[in-house]
């Protein structure tokens, strides 16, 4: 497709090659293949990665001093951008496939010096190092949200085991046996501290090699100080081998799937919450700046967060599936494919972090009905199971003792009686003897050991 003078021209300024080409792209097609808009996000990352490159080249002698000083100033001038937005004006204004061309054409329209910031630089090894500055500030976002989750829950298990608050635990939606409601937040707690261990293993990897130097997939002719650019981003060390470097998107995915699965964490207390708070239940009620009503009926208040965070677990995981599909049957070395990996990983982390967000504020306004809880803990005969353990410490078998509270549970169902006149929720939740159970001092036991735990959280950087 051939285009006018002006357009070739503005299209060739505008790209980071096309210098063997006699046409112009069709501009539908450069339009199709860019990333722009999901990459508008990797921006900061992209200029502490060229800031390294400058690093790297100046280390090398590929650049006089003047120059890198000139480059970085540059730099700096488009990171101001990007804070106050009139970056992405330019960028959307352009004709630009990625982020990292739309940065680097900034920077040679600031100073001529720009025209050597790509030098011994490959977009591979660009987009794979910038990926990896997101990952690990993603993890340790992501990191910092479920810790704070699970220490928001530690709080109200706290809270719950000084009421001694107990419910009737459910296995198949069914009255199952008395808990504490200190031993369920317990648990939710847990949940959210092993994501929050998740995502500090996948900062611990983004930090490990860095590929900036490893060029399209041999590395460079050039002298490229490579430890300078690797210790100017806080990588361990530069990677080891230039084709795997620039081929792998293993931390981005690692990232998604941390999202994913805290997600669907929160999507596992979301759906108990929603059903707590409805009045055939009543054990819960959602407060009012994290409920909706309803256009039509007046009397709606709908626990529309807790709901929402339940169909985006379902809908990041099949986004997530699709990311790791995009790299199956690819061989080595870098493919465009992986372009649609990168935009699906970073719309699984943007979502999901803004998932999780929004759960903890849900969860920060939800009351529990402790009076209601605790006064139908014993219903559906729930301290069966601990009179049939009795019978099995006096010397039953567990056969025989299961068949006899059977056969009494169908006699005390048909007749609308009590199981055991004196047996009650309570005494099942004190008469539990095994470590990590739903007895008190169990509890407090647990919730002690996950608050120690939890205080060697600090901050990652």
């Amino acid at each position: 497709m051939l285009l006018p003078l002006s357009a070739a021209l503005r299209m060739s300024k505008e790209l980071q090659w096309g210098g063997r080409f006699k046409e112009a792209p069709d501009p539908e097609l450069i339009a199709f293949g860019s990333s722009l808009d999901e990459d508008l996000v990797l921006a900061p990352f992209d200029v502490a990665c060229s800031q390294a490159h400058v690093a790297a080249l100046l280390g090398g002698r590929i650049l006089e001093p003047s120059q890198a000083k000139e480059l970085n100033e540059a730099l700096e001038t488009v990171a101001r951008e990007i804070a106050t937005g009139t970056f992405a004006a330019f960028a959307r204004g352009g004709t630009f496939e990625d982020v990292h061309g739309a940065i680097d054409a900034r920077v040679r329209e600031i100073t001529h010096a720009g025209e050597s910031l790509h030098a011994g630089r490959s977009r591979n090894d660009q987009v794979a190092t910038t990926l990896l500055l997101y990952a690990r500030d993603r993890a340790a976002r992501g990191r910092a949200i479920s810790a704070g989750i699970a220490r928001a829950a530690l709080v109200r298990a706290r809270e719950e085991l000084a009421a001694r608050t107990v419910l009737a635990g459910t296995t198949h939606w069914q009255p199952a046996q008395p808990i504490l409601l200190a031993f369920w937040l317990g648990a939710m707690a847990e949940m959210f501290a092993r994501g929050a261990r998740r995502f500090a293993r996948v900062f611990e990897d983004a930090a490990r090699f860095c590929p900036l130097g490893s060029g399209a997939l041999s590395g460079s002719s050039l002298p490229l100080d490579r430890d300078a650019a690797a210790s100017a981003l806080g990588f361990g060390a530069p990677s080891r081998n230039a084709m795997d470097a620039i081929g792998t998107r293993d931390i981005a995915l690692d990232l998604a799937h941390a999202c994913v699965r805290a997600v669907v964490d929160a999507s596992r207390a979301s759906e108990e919450f929603v059903i707590w708070c409805t009045p055939a239940f009543g054990y819960a009620r959602l407060g009012d700046s994290a409920s909706t009503g309803s256009s039509l009926m007046p009397q709606k208040r709908n626990p529309d967060p807790f709901e929402l965070v339940r169909s985006q677990a379902a809908a990041l995981n099949g986004t997530y599936a699709g990311a790791v599909g995009t790299t199956a049957g690819i061989a080595l070395s870098y493919h465009r494919d992986l372009q649609t990996t990168k935009a699906l990983a970073i719309g699984v982390v943007e979502k999901g972090l803004a998932s999780l967000r929004a759960f903890a504020r849900a969860f920060d306004v939800l009351a529990f009905d402790r009076e209601r809880m605790s006064a139908i803990a014993g219903d559906g005969y729930t301290v069966a199971t601990d009179l049939a353990d009795e019978l099995i410490a006096g010397g039953a078998s567990a056969r025989d003792a299961h068949a006899s509270i059977g056969r009494a549970v169908a006699e005390a169902e048909a007749g609308g009686k009590l199981l055991h006149p004196t047996f009650d929720a309570e005494a099942s939740v004190r008469a539990k003897k095994t470590a990590g159970s739903t007895s008190p001092a169990a509890v407090a036991a647990a919730l002690d050991s996950l608050e120690t735990e939890l205080a060697t959280f600090g901050d990652l950087g």
